[in-house]
């Protein structure tokens, strides 16, 4: 399962549009998750309804949170997508096998054997969440609470007890015009997740839409390596005697 993670507290301002963004990334199976962080009211209607729109688009969902709830916010909704994801799965097979078009219409007993299913496999199931992180000005405030945020989905994907990794992207990328730049490829190291804050620096516009669209650039391209590697070792496999 593939996810991205937006985090961000305020509108987009440059580029294509972060919703036509996310409505590609779930077109191609990518799942757009959003957090708003908000103190002191100052996330505006637009911002609000954007960021609800982002997630729609992507399949996904999105929550509003305060600095000092951003942690749990993001774990919990990191979560509970991955049931989302697989009840959805779930439902189109029950509808295939059994004619029933969600959970509740079956019996009970059979009722609490697909829950335990669900279950396990939210629990077992390969992850991949990148994070994207908005770090244009107004965000600087709110660097440390990022940080722990952070910090604590690395702990939580790693205690999970399928395959779990955690990429790190910010945007913009520079103050040069670069959209979004990768601070961490996929990595289950959370050495590796503390060693970015130091490069961080929270300054100029907010380009949300061509960052989205660079992160699936960067699932895409990971995925056509893996292809490119599958296709060599097969091939070397057909003159190993």
């Amino acid at each position: 399962m593939r996810q991205i993670l937006l985090v961000t507290d305020g509108c987009s301002n440059v580029g294509v549009s972060p919703v036509v963004a996310a409505a590609q990334a779930h077109a191609v199976g990518i799942t757009v998750n959003v957090v708003g962080i908000v103190d002191q009211g100052e996330l505006v209607e637009f911002g609000t309804t954007e960021i609800e729109e982002i997630a729609r688009a992507g399949g996904g969902l999105s929550r509003l949170s305060h600095t000092r709830q951003l942690s749990q916010t993001v774990q919990m909704l990191t979560r509970k997508t991955v049931v989302q994801t697989i009840q959805h799965a779930v439902h189109r097979e029950l509808k295939q096998v059994l004619g029933a078009s969600s959970i509740e219409e079956l019996p009970p007993e059979k009722r609490g054997e697909v829950v335990r299913v669900i279950d396990e496999l939210s629990e077992t199931s390969r992850l991949q969440v990148a994070l994207l992180i908005d770090a244009s000005a107004s965000m600087k405030p709110k660097l440390h609470a990022v940080e722990e945020a952070i910090r604590d989905l690395a702990l939580s994907l790693r205690s999970r007890q399928g395959g779990s990794e955690l990429s790190v992207f910010h945007f913009p990328g520079s103050a040069y015009g670069e959209d979004c730049r990768m601070d961490l490829d996929w990595t289950t190291d959370i050495g590796g997740v503390n060693a970015i804050f130091p490069r961080l620096q929270m300054r100029g516009t907010t380009p949300t839409g061509p960052a989205i669209l660079h992160v699936i650039d960067f699932y895409q391209k990971a995925d056509y390596g893996n292809r490119k590697n599958d296709e060599t070792d097969g091939m070397m496999s057909d003159y190993v005697v």
